[in-house]
């Protein structure tokens, strides 16, 4: 059985770590906790340790833990950190601080459109494949600044920053963080709002110390916190 409670101070320890090593200060870095494919009680176990922010991979799960009975009234921050579909965007708008797995401008469109309708701004990143694997989604890192210039005019919507899901090998993810960090500064060298774009969502389990490294200011951690899946 996971200590969820005991596991979660362990991974902001060595979030505080990282962040002494890399001269930062922890603040500056926020824990997802991912919690797909785990239980609602797994999510009020670690909201009960101090846990607010929490990442969802797959729609229908989200929307059931949000209407859950255990998790309904809390004011949990919401991120959908999955690869999300245009057809897909109507049932997440309006219900998440923030979407990650955006890599088409097509998306942000119907984001766009959405968001206008429901009279909110919602906060999205691009996810940029910079291990230029195959399986991956998210954009080419040479396409980022053509993707992002077709969405900065959209209404209702703002581009936050970028989001990659880096290579199992951890030398290697740091190169593909630093190179994430590279298209970021790029990109606010050319963004009509360059104080909007402040967030790099990368690092998981297994490299979020390399991320931190490389100023990963959201990292994404389920298998440290809640054990395999």
């Amino acid at each position: 059985m996971e200590d969820i409670a005991e596991n979660l101070a362990s991974v902001k320890e060595q979030i505080a770590s990282a962040c002494r090593n890399a001269g930062r200060r922890p603040e500056e870095v926020r824990l997802i906790a991912v919690s797909k494919t785990k239980s609602a009680a797994a999510v009020r176990e670690a909201w009960d340790a101090g846990q607010r922010v929490f990442g969802e991979s797959y729609v229908q799960e989200f929307l059931d833990k949000l209407g859950d009975p255990q998790l309904e009234d809390l004011p949990i921050e919401w991120h959908f950190i999955g690869h999300l579909q245009s057809n897909k965007i109507r049932q997440v708008a309006g219900k998440v601080a923030m979407i990650h797995g955006i890599d088409k401008p097509g998306t942000v469109g119907e984001l766009s459109r959405r968001a206008v309708q429901h009279g909110i701004v919602m906060d999205y990143l691009l996810e940029v494949n910079t291990s230029r694997e195959s399986s991956k989604y998210g954009l080419d890192p040479s396409s980022v600044m053509l993707a992002a210039e077709t969405c900065f005019g959209l209404p209702n919507v703002r581009l936050r920053g970028l989001m990659t899901i880096a290579s199992p090998d951890p030398a290697l993810a740091r190169r593909e963080f630093a190179e994430l960090r590279g298209c970021l500064e790029k990109l606010r060298s050319n963004a009509p709002d360059p104080a909007l774009l402040t967030e790099l969502s990368m690092g998981m389990s297994q490299d979020f110390e390399e991320a931190v490294m490389e100023g990963a200011t959201l990292i994404r951690i389920g298998t440290a916190i809640f054990g395999w899946r």
